[in-house]
């Protein structure tokens, strides 16, 4: 009996090494929160608003460029290079995010915003401002409610707080955008 049992003892010993190996290799196999999660473990609304956001924010920085080149009025002017300037900064952060989170975002306009860019770019002068802030206050009105959601019931820590750090400024362009268009429309039935 004694030989059995140190036969079963010295095998048990021997097994010790492989099984914490074996152990080892499983946990260096696990991705760590550092790499980020892969696009299964994010949730289907927040790879949508992630892609969304993506979009709506390239299309701003389209539309805000052509707004420095064709607008008539300074303000206008101004409000596209903002757009420029804060949807570039979000973009390349909310880019960031989908990497880290595998998420594929697209590098083109989507077809609404192309249809967009395409009116705009027929317009000029005051026909533009008008036209071109009536779209901030609509596109901008709709961003804030999408961001505003997300940072409430967001599922990804790191999408949601995106959200809830841009969501202020959304809001900002959408206050100034309301300022703006309104004279827009007085110089244009002024003529």
């Amino acid at each position: 009996m004694k030989i059995l049992n140190i036969t079963t003892l010295s095998l048990a010993v021997a097994l010790l090494p492989a099984a914490g190996l074996a152990q080892t290799q499983t946990n260096e196999m696990k991705p760590s929160a550092s790499m980020g999660a892969s696009p299964s473990q994010v949730a289907p609304s927040d790879k949508k608003f992630v892609r969304e956001a993506a979009q709506g924010g390239m299309a701003e920085v389209e539309l805000g460029k052509l707004a420095t080149e064709k607008a008539s009025s300074d303000e206008v002017k101004k409000f596209g290079q903002r757009m420029v300037d804060d949807h570039t900064k979000a973009g390349n952060e909310l880019k960031q995010i989908a990497g880290e989170k595998g998420i594929v975002v697209s590098q083109q306009l989507s077809a609404k915003d192309k249809m967009t860019k395409d009116r705009l770019s027929k317009l000029s002068g005051e026909q533009f401002d008008k036209a071109y802030m009536a779209d901030m206050v609509k596109d901008h009105t709709q961003d804030v409610a999408d961001f505003q959601k997300e940072a409430n019931s967001g599922a990804d820590s790191d999408v949601k707080n995106f959200a809830a750090k841009t969501l202020p400024t959304l809001q900002d362009h959408l206050r100034e955008a309301k300022q703006i268009a309104p004279m827009t429309k007085t110089a244009s039935n002024g003529q």
